[in-house]
């Protein structure tokens, strides 16, 4: 829990959340970290301006549901569920026309209401993804993550692509894979952790590049002579959308997931209007699409994300977990809630 504004977190003792109209009560099994939780774990300029504790952190967990309000008919108590993060008012424009996930009016679990690193949530019915018995509970409780992934991959063609993916953080690592598994003819990443590099390659990448060593362009321009077919952002690194227009086909696209720290990034515009690219910004998943789609990438056996999956902590371990992300050395961490 974050209990204070300052840096760390606590664990402390809290009641049991009661059920309420909307809501599921979920005995939470599973849970993983985002980069988002290391943000507030640290409590930096955003965490200072956003939360507003006491907060029970963690967007990104799974676990059973054990008790269900009287207006709920869409889960039952014994159901295998996974959490969506953004929980969506379903009746502003964006909701009503099939962009949920760009909803004006988004609370986030974990951020502006209370979140699942506990032995309890209660949560909206809406935001408890079943997974229907066919999904492992300690990798569905990575598929918000996972589906960022799906969602900037699936924003474009993939069978037969070229694809180059900018940052191997996590989301970037599980957007190898979901290349892979729809069929991509080569996927190119750049990264500047010799880590990252390895799980990297564990996902399937073709060419690996780290930019602080070598000349990413050069590399890609002898290695794709016409350029590659799209490219996906995942870095938040200006210098990597640079590349990406330099190294995207006439007629590519490229799918922007990485968050910028500078407010105002540059962009070659120019080269990118004459080469006619698609460029797409992506946030979150398409709700429910994308959870339909990862649902069967993962449940059907195409997509295999434990490379991805480096640690596994008690959470009692959050401290030592938290130093180790800090530090560069874990793909995704997850952490046992029982």
């Amino acid at each position: 829990m974050k209990a204070r504004p300052e840096p760390g977190v606590e664990l402390l003792e809290v009641a049991e959340p009661p059920i309420k109209s909307g809501h599921v009560k979920i005995r939470v099994r599973y849970g993983s970290v985002c980069g988002t939780d290391v943000h507030i774990f640290d409590w930096d300029a955003w965490a200072e301006s956003r939360i507003r504790p006491p907060r029970i952190i963690g967007h990104e967990f799974s676990g059973v549901v054990e008790e269900v309000a009287d207006d709920v008919t869409s889960l039952k108590r014994g159901d295998e569920v996974a959490s969506e993060s953004h929980v969506v008012c379903g009746k502003c424009k964006q909701c009503l026309g099939g962009q949920a996930h760009v909803c004006v009016n988004t609370q986030i679990l974990g951020v502006d209401i209370d979140g699942g690193f506990a032995p309890y949530a209660v949560i909206p019915a809406q935001a408890a993804v079943p997974t229907h018995g066919r999904i492992p509970l300690d990798i569905a409780c990575v598929q918000d993550p996972l589906g960022n992934a799906v969602h900037t991959a699936l924003a474009g063609p993939l069978e037969g692509c070229d694809v180059l993916i900018t940052g191997m953080g996590p989301i970037g690592l599980f957007s190898v894979g979901v290349c892979k598994a729809m069929g991509a003819n080569s996927i190119a990443v750049t990264e500047v952790s010799p880590f990252r590099l390895v799980l990297a390659e564990k996902m399937g990448a073709d060419v690996l590049i780290n930019p602080k060593e070598e000349d990413a362009l050069s590399i890609l321009c002898k290695r794709y002579p016409n350029g590659l077919d799209a490219a996906l952002e995942m870095s938040g690194h200006a210098s990597a959308l640079d590349l990406a227009i330099d190294a995207t086909r006439p007629g590519g696209r490229i799918s922007l997931l990485g968050v910028f720290h500078e407010r105002n990034v540059s962009l070659k515009l120019n080269d990118a209007i004459f080469k006619g690219l698609a460029i797409k910004g992506i946030v979150g998943r398409r709700l429910w699409d994308t959870w339909d789609q990862m649902r069967e990438l993962l449940a059907g056996g195409k997509l295999d994300i434990g490379p991805v999956i480096t640690h596994r902590f008690s959470y009692l371990d959050f401290d030592e977990a938290m130093a180790l992300i800090k530090a560069g050395q874990t793909g995704k961490v997850v952490f046992s809630i029982d």
